[in-house]
C-alpha cells in the first residue's frame, strides 16, 4: 500500500437516502425486498477533492433514511474540520468513540455500517486527488480485471436467470435457498445440469437452517460439487457448529454478517470458512475489509467480497478485490436496480465471466455531485 497522500481532512459531508421502485420482488429465506435502498455519501475538502462512499441500508425496511440521520448527527461533528493521516486511523477513532453510543442504544451496525461509507468516500477522495485508480493506492500489484459472479438468484427462477446472466457475460452463479428444504437438493441438481463446465455454481442458505436441518442439507447436495454453501447457520453459531458442518466437504462461505477485526480473528483463525466474505458496506469500509482479505489469503482461505447494494459499493468491493489477488470473485447482484447500473452497470464491466476496473481516478465512478438519474430516487437528502 502507498503510505503517501493518504491524508485528508472533511470540510463538508452530504448524504442521499434512496429508493427504487420494483416490479418484482427480491426475496430471501429471511425477508423480502420490495424496493431497492441505498445510501451515497459525499465527502469534500475544502481544496475541491470530494469522495463518494456507500452505506448498507438493505434492512430494516426503514433503514436507508435511519441512516442517514445517524450520519449527519452521530458522526459528522467527530470528523468535520480534522485532517485525519489515512482513512484507516479516520475508522478506527470512529469505531472507538462511538462504541459507548452504539450501545447505550443497541445499534452498533447501524453505527459500522455508516462508518463504512466514510471510510470508503475518504478512499476515493484519496485517490482520485492522487489521479489514479484506488487499487493502485491500495496495491503495487492491482489486477486490471476481476473474476465476477451472478448472485441473487432466486432457485425458483434459476434456469431463465443464469441464462440471462450467461448472455451478459457471467460465467459464475449463485442461487438462493432455505424457502424449501424438501425440493431444494433436488433443484440444485437440476441447476448443476444447466451449468458449463468452465463455469461454477453456488447456493446461499442467509442463515436459513439449524445445525442439523443445515447438515441434512449439506449431506445430500455434497456429490453435487458445489462451490460453495454460504450462510447455511446463523452467522453467530458456535465455532463447534461451523466445524461439525465443515467435515462434511462442502465449502463452506460466510463473512457478511461478521464485524470486527477481533471476530474476524476469531473465524479466519478456526479455519472453517474455504471462502471469507466480508461487506464493505456493513463493517470495515476499504480499511477492514483489505486488512480482513490480506489475512484470509494468509490464512489459506479465498476471499469473496459479498455485496448486494448501489453502485459506488459495488465499485469499491471490486477495487478492495483487485489490491488483495488471490483466487476470489466479485459478487455482482443481477437483480433489477438502477441504484447500481446507473453507477455501475455489468454490461459496461463484465466479459467472459470478468469484471474489467476503470483506469479513472478513485473509484472510477467519474462524478462529482449526484448524477441527474438519480434524483429521482431521492428520498431524504442532508448536508453539513
Amino acid at each position: 500500500m502507498h503510505e503517501t497522500g493518504l491524508s485528508f481532512r472533511i470540510d463538508r459531508i452530504s448524504a442521499w437516502s434512496l429508493r427504487a421502485p420494483l416490479t418484482a420482488p427480491v426475496a430471501t429465506s429471511f425477508g423480502v425486498m420490495r424496493d431497492r435502498p441505498a445510501v451515497f455519501v459525499r465527502i469534500e475538502e475544502a481544496s475541491g477533492a470530494v469522495g463518494w462512499g456507500e452505506v448498507f441500508a438493505n434492512w430494516p425496511v426503514a433503514g436507508a433514511e435511519h441512516r442517514v440521520h445517524l450520519l449527519m448527527d452521530d458522526l459528522a461533528h467527530i470528523v468535520l474540520g480534522r485532517t485525519w493521516e489515512s482513512p484507516a486511523e479516520m475508522l478506527r477513532t470512529l469505531e472507538a468513540t462511538t462504541r459507548i453510543r452504539a450501545l447505550q442504544c443497541g445499534e452498533p451496525g447501524p453505527f459500522r455500517q455508516a462508518i463504512a461509507g466514510l471510510d470508503i468516500a475518504a478512499w476515493d477522495l484519496v485517490s482520485t486527488r492522487s489521479g489514479v485508480p484506488l487499487s493502485a493506492v491500495l496495491s503495487d500489484r492491482p489486477a486490471a480485471r476481476v473474476a465476477a459472479y451472478a448472485s441473487g438468484i432466486h432457485i425458483a427462477n434459476a434456469a431463465k436467470a443464469i441464462e440471462s446472466a450467461r448472455s451478459i457475460g457471467f460465467r459464475g452463479f449463485k442461487v438462493k435457498v432455505g424457502f424449501d428444504s424438501t425440493g431444494e437438493p433436488e433443484a440444485l441438481g437440476d441447476c448443476m445440469n444447466l451449468v458449463q463446465p468452465t463455469e461454477t455454481l453456488s447456493a446461499d442458505a442467509n442463515q436459513a437452517w439449524s445445525v442439523p436441518e443445515a447438515s441434512a442439507f449439506l449431506s445430500k447436495i455434497a456429490p453435487l460439487g458445489l462451490r460453495w454453501m454460504e450462510e447455511p447457520i446463523v452467522a453467530d453459531a458456535s465455532l463447534a457448529d461451523w466445524a461439525e458442518l465443515a467435515k462434511i466437504g462442502v465449502p463452506l462461505a460466510g463473512g457478511e454478517n461478521i464485524a470486527g477485526f477481533a471476530d474476524f480473528d476469531t473465524q479466519i483463525g478456526a479455519g472453517h470458512l474455504r471462502y471469507v466474505q466480508p461487506d464493505v458496506c456493513k463493517w470495515g469500509g476499504v480499511s477492514g475489509n483489505l486488512a480482513v482479505a490480506q489475512q484470509a489469503l494468509e490464512n489459506g482461505q479465498i476471499y469473496c467480497p459479498h455485496f448486494l447494494g448501489g453502485g459506488i459499493g459495488l465499485l469499491a468491493s471490486a477495487h478492495v478485490l483487485a489490491a488483495a489477488g488471490g483466487a476470489g470473485a466479485l459478487e455482482v447482484d443481477v437483480n433489477a436496480n438502477p441504484l447500481r447500473d446507473l453507477v455501475a452497470s455489468s454490461q459496461a464491466h463484465i466479459s467472459d465471466g470478468y469484471w474489467t476496473l476503470s483506469a479513472r481516478p478513485g473509484l472510477g465512478h467519474g462524478f462529482r455531485s449526484l448524477p441527474e438519474e438519480l434524483e429521482s430516487f431521492v428520498t431524504l437528502q442532508r448536508e453539513t
